[in-house]
């Protein structure tokens, strides 16, 4: 246990020293692209879609809540360190290349964005494995790094747009608004949706037993964000703009109703995933049988928090939160280890988690059932 905090405190000063010294550059390129008032309207703008975007990813990681430090560093590192290496990349690959302002915008843009944007999810596999158990994760890390990205950048077009720099923007408030309607209403999905490719083709990859699609999986994901990235951006181009109306209805939409379905199906899913590994661990008496209902139904989790708030206090609350967090963690890597894909380590976290909720289990009392014939909320 202490050697696996160790190396999550590692990996989370490491980012964000990484994210809080690439914030200084970003603020400076920030500053230079435009005046004051312009920045400020341009970052309230920008800000808009933030708060629904993230809450539906919240949404969709409610079964198996991720780490909400890496949540926060997934988001600081689009914002900040994404953004700093691709203008990076691009600035100085195009200095010394010479590409094409097209050859920038449909090939190098999409590549590095999404390799940059890809890194953060690379890192985690590799540092914070644990962290990583399959394909929603996937999609809510890729989503989170997205939003971060999404939000400098739209700073950066929007700032343009209001200075009348951007594409031939008329300038002033209108320029700002029809940019805004582009870019923050119509599409707030778009970075999010390309690294979501990413983060799928790396979620089959912990999941499967097949190398082949370990190998596969993460380059066809990287590909697959690349191109439709490349056909985002190379849609500006095609018939003067117009392009992009036909691609946004054909292409763009339904992938992004593609990928949400695939989302939310695959949660629909945890709670019979979750249910059927805890009782399969119970068996082990690693769980007792009649605490499963209270870890894997969402609404049972909040009434058990209340009731260990009403009778035991903040005391009783923060030990049934450990209790039920361990609990989750303990089942999912119990469904890995039933499928085959559990990693290295798989025994002796399952012992860390079984140890924290012996730990807590006498600090606890669940609610009593409901009575026979009754019927839950």
């Amino acid at each position: 246990m202490p050697a696996r905090r160790h190396e999550n405190l590692i990996f989370t000063i490491v980012v964000s020293v990484v994210a809080g010294l690439a914030a200084v550059p970003m603020a400076v390129v920030l500053a230079v692209s435009g005046e004051g008032p312009s920045l400020v309207l341009a970052a309230i703008f920008a800000l808009v879609p933030v708060g629904p975007l993230l809450a539906c990813y919240l949404w969709l990681d409610r079964y198996e809540p991720e780490p909400k430090t890496l949540l926060a560093l997934g988001l600081a590192w689009g914002a900040f360190v994404s953004t700093l290496l691709a203008l990076l990349v691009q600035g100085i690959g195009g200095f010394v290349a010479g590409w094409s302002d097209e050859a920038s915008i449909t090939v190098v843009a999409p590549v590095t964005e999404e390799g940059t944007k890809g890194l953060f999810l690379l890192l985690l596999l590799i540092w914070r494995r644990q962290e990583f158990d399959g394909v929603l994760d996937g999609i809510v890390y890729a989503g989170v790094v997205g939003i971060g990205f999404a939000f400098t950048e739209n700073i950066l077009y929007l700032s343009a747009a209001y200075n009348g720099t951007e594409g031939g923007a008329p300038g002033g408030l209108p320029g700002l608004g029809v940019l805004f309607l582009i870019r923050c209403i119509a599409s707030p999905f778009a970075h999010p949706l390309f690294t979501a490719f990413i983060g799928i083709g790396l979620g089959l990859a912990v999941s499967s037993r097949s190398t082949v699609v370990r190998i596969l999986g993460p380059v066809l994901g990287y590909a697959l964000a690349v191109g439709m990235h490349a056909a985002w951006n190379g849609s500006t181009l095609l018939a003067d703009g117009a392009g992009f109306i036909g691609v946004y209805v054909v292409v763009m939409i339904p992938m992004f109703l593609l990928v949400v379905g695939l989302a939310v199906w695959i949660r629909g899913r945890e709670r019979g995933v979750l249910a059927a590994a805890l009782r399969d661990a119970s068996v082990w008496g690693l769980i007792p049988d009649q605490d499963i209902p209270h870890v894997v139904d969402l609404g049972a989790r909040r009434r058990a928090r209340a009731f260990a708030r009403t009778n035991g206090g903040k005391r009783g609350l923060d030990a049934m939160r450990d209790y039920q967090q361990a609990a989750i963690e303990l089942g999912y890597l119990h469904h890995r280890v039933l499928q085959g894909t559990a990693p290295r380590n798989s025994v002796r976290r399952g012992q860390d988690f079984v140890e924290r909720m012996h730990a807590v289990r006498p600090w606890i009392s669940f609610p009593p059932p409901f009575p026979a014939g009754g019927r839950h909320r």
